[in-house]
């Protein structure tokens, strides 16, 4: 493949993951409209922000019974186009029954779509030339924050919420037609034969490297989403932000992680996806911690801690996906990248059930615990360390210390 026909590959893959990350994200912001509209408790608004994401699990539980027995583009394509039906239906909701049905339905085509999309950046993209690769489609979470979520929250604050899901569904429509002119046919991995379905399943999970892969990915995602989910809800009601402050908390974290997503790709194939990834994972605590523990404190403070939050706790990912993805036998990447999405999006669930569980409301109505649902966190990057030392990486050519 030519380096512009890869570049093109790459950025209609960022587009797509953009509208898919941007969908998921946009509920957290909103989560104090959404206690507040439909009189639920913030366990609930977990709930509903773990509906997505479990069923996104058993979804990609599904989806590696046929991900590997199909060219990758038309599965792509078609998974995108209901993904889009589903966001559309979010907008239509006029409950928060409804709107449950609808969050799980995206769901469950949304976790394949990001499986697919880090499998074909897999298939295409040399292993050398990966690190930068995941950094230009993992730059979709910063475009995502740094456009989509203050966009997205400005037209929920001049018409209503469900204006937000019915402007990223006309966005996946266009992204749908982008990816329908530029993919190519990906069938590669067809011409390896076809094993059956639960063997191709079973010749997965009897790598214990994959195994250590799917508990790698399990613990990434816990360390952020006991703490994510809550953000806002806790920023407005102990550090005394406003609604009209938000979305600069979102604009500012998501350009400062947008400069950095290239350039830690880069630092990635330079010294090493196992080295850079351990010394992000150390430093994401910090933020994590002052994140959870901010007492009320100017704007430009709060800046500087979620700001330093967004970098790092996204930053890790770039070497961490690239770790998870250079794990898989290349035969079986896209069952073992959908199995993974599945573990990432159940571990999503939970950390988020998790955290809202832990924290509460005082007589005020101030958040209590959420240091606790950080501590988690912490712990998590910790354990994420140990296991990214244990995994050997495919074309790498020797162990973990690329």
């Amino acid at each position: 493949m030519s380096p512009a026909r890869e570049r093109w590959l790459l950025l209609t893959i960022a587009g797509i993951q953009f509208t898919h990350i941007l969908d998921f994200m946009i509920m957290m912001p909103l989560g104090p409209q959404f206690t507040r509209i439909f009189g639920i408790s913030d366990a609930q608004f977990g709930l509903l922000v773990s509906a997505y994401t479990l069923s996104a699990g058993v979804s990609g539980l599904l989806a590696a019974t046929y991900v590997d027995r199909f060219d990758r583009r038309a599965l792509l394509l078609s998974l995108y186009a209901l993904f889009a039906l589903a966001t559309l239906a979010c907008g239509l909701a006029p409950g928060y029954g409804f709107l449950m049905g609808a969050r799980i339905a995206a769901g469950v085509f949304g976790g394949v779509l990001s499986a697919l999309a880090q499998t074909i950046v897999a298939d295409v993209v040399p292993f050398e030339r990966r690190g930068r690769a995941m950094g230009v489609v993992m730059s979709a979470f910063s475009v995502s924050t740094v456009a989509g979520v203050p966009l997205g929250l400005w037209l929920a604050s001049w018409f209503d919420w469900h204006a937000t899901f019915f402007a990223i569904a006309a966005l996946c429509a266009v992204f749908c037609a982008g990816a329908w002119a530029t993919l190519p046919p990906l069938r590669g991995h067809l011409h390896a034969g076809r094993p059956t379905v639960w063997r191709g399943i079973g010749e997965v999970l009897v790598e214990r490297n994959h195994w250590r892969a799917f508990a790698l990915s399990a613990v990434m995602i816990f360390t952020g989403f006991t703490v994510i989910p809550f953000i806002t809800i806790y920023l407005q009601a102990n550090v005394g932000l406003s609604d009209r402050d938000i979305p600069l908390i979102y604009l500012t974290g998501g350009a400062v992680t947008l400069l950095t997503a290239r350039w830690l790709g880069r630092v990635t194939d330079r010294l090493g996806k196992v080295p850079t990834f351990n010394r992000l994972a150390v430093a994401a605590t910090v933020p994590i911690m002052a994140t959870t523990l901010l007492p009320p404190a100017p704007l430009a403070v709060v800046l500087l801690v979620s700001t330093a939050f967004f970098v790092l706790t996204s930053g890790r990912m770039i070497p961490g996906m690239a770790i998870v993805t250079s794990a898989g036998v290349p035969r079986l990447r896209g069952t073992f990248m959908v199995l993974n999405a599945s573990v990432q999006s159940a571990a999503m669930g939970l950390a988020s059930l998790v955290g809202g569980l832990i924290i509460a409301r005082d007589a005020a109505g101030r958040v209590e615990h959420y240091w606790a649902a950080g501590l988690i966190g912490v712990v998590a990057s910790f354990a994420s360390i140990a296991l990214a030392r244990r995994l050997h990486l495919h074309g790498s050519g020797q162990g973990t210390s690329v």
